[in-house]
């Protein structure tokens, strides 16, 4: 499990989407908003939405452990769908062993931007 320098683990939160733009239907598809690097515009492209929480290392490398992934469904509250996963994934990070007894053992870092 990777941590940072003082020993603590640190959880970063994503929501992604995976695009799928040659999938013409599939259940739960939603449109995800992406950005075109190349052209400079902003377009809509079939795919799920993806929660993702990782543990980060703080050393020269930046390598990351996925911990959880869960597709998105059309319509759900982000951020009540992301908060309840990132609670589970620390409670079986207790139940795993991870917890550290002292001061705080693990920071979280989350973005959530609408």
């Amino acid at each position: 499990m990777p941590r940072a320098f003082d020993g603590r683990l640190v959880l970063a939160v994503d929501v992604s989407p995976w695009l799928r733009p040659d999938v013409a239907t599939c259940a739960d598809r939603s449109f995800c908003h992406t950005f075109d690097c190349g052209e400079g515009r902003h377009q809509m492209v079939p795919g799920w939405p993806c929660s993702f929480v990782a543990a980060l290392e703080s050393g020269p490398t930046s390598w990351a452990a996925l911990l959880d992934a869960v597709r998105l469904e059309p319509g759900a509250d982000v951020l009540a769908v992301t908060a309840a996963q990132l609670r589970q994934v620390v409670e079986r990070l207790i139940v795993a062993g991870q917890h550290r007894d002292g001061a705080s053992w693990l920071r979280k870092v989350a973005s959530l931007a609408a």
